[in-house]
């Protein structure tokens, strides 16, 4: 569907970058916002219910999938599933051996395993027409029902912003508070009158990283969601032969950006495990 009756190119773009926002407006009561203005209006307790929807949902559909493997895993000829799910563990395994090493970490391995998996599915939304489910929705009453969870920076800065977490644990717990606190004004200029620019330097890396790792995952997949809502904007034959080609080409960004996402975590946390020299 090119853009709905009475929607303006710029209204249609506008409409399907929306999310579905659940908060509390200014007098004091809760709802759900009906356009950009009430959603500007709505202060810091508010929720996007079409993210929250989706990325759980997905979530759940990785481990009815995982668990549908492994409770019909065979030794003998394994089927679709099972191939599926086990060249994809492999793939995490040795993507971990190679970065991380053999340190001992019982999370490091289903934390990689879910990052890749989630963040692709919630990637692979993508590729579903941008109008099917929104118009399905508004005709049930819903104004705005985005279903690309990663293209939401809230989604994305959550979820790495929880690896920093973990990161920021781990350099903790391996080497200690005050061998880490050394680390943050000893380098890069080992010298005590050089201590409060390296103590700059180190906190601007370290907001830095998870910042770039879910402002690069948001910024990928809102400009290939853009790219199909601008299309969708086109005439109708024009459509099917732009479409196609973007979306097969579009499969690879998906896979790239679940990759990227799931490997940074890696990188992070081989560097909070690391006791040697910074």
């Amino acid at each position: 569907m090119a853009s709905s009756e009475g929607l303006t190119s710029q209204d249609y773009i506008q409409h399907h970058l929306t999310n579905l926002t659940y908060g509390q407006f200014p007098d004091g009561s809760w709802g759900i916002a009906r356009n950009p203005d009430e959603i500007a209006s709505m202060g810091f307790y508010a929720i996007n219910l079409d993210t929250m929807i989706w990325s759980v949902g997905l979530g759940f559909v990785f481990l009815g999938l995982f668990i549908t493997a492994a409770r019909s895993a065979t030794s003998g000829v394994p089927g679709t599933l099972q191939n599926l799910c086990e060249i994809t563990v492999d793939f995490v395994e040795t993507n971990i051996s190679q970065v991380f090493g053999s340190r001992p970490n019982a999370l490091i391995g289903p934390l990689s395993l879910t990052i890749l998996v989630w963040v692709f599915l919630m990637n692979l939304m993508d590729l579903i027409p941008v109008d099917f489910i929104p118009h399905a929705a508004e005709l049930a009453g819903v104004p705005y029902f985005k279903i690309v969870a990663t293209t939401d920076p809230n989604a994305t800065l959550g979820m790495s912003v929880g690896v920093f977490f973990l990161v920021l644990y781990y350099n903790f717990k391996i080497k200690g508070p005050l061998k880490f606190g050394a680390g943050l004004v000893t380098h890069p200029i080992p010298h005590w009158s050089m201590y409060w620019f390296n103590f700059i330097l180190e906190i601007v890396d370290m907001l830095a990283k998870p910042l770039s790792h879910g402002l690069r995952l948001f910024g990928n997949l809102y400009a290939g969601e853009m790219i199909f809502i601008l299309i969708a904007l086109l005439p109708f034959y024009a459509q099917w032969a732009l479409s196609l080609p973007w979306a097969i080409f579009h499969i690879l960004i998906i896979g790239l950006q679940a990759f990227v996402f799931m490997i940074l975590t890696i990188v992070y946390l081989t560097q909070a495990h690391e006791t040697g020299e910074h």
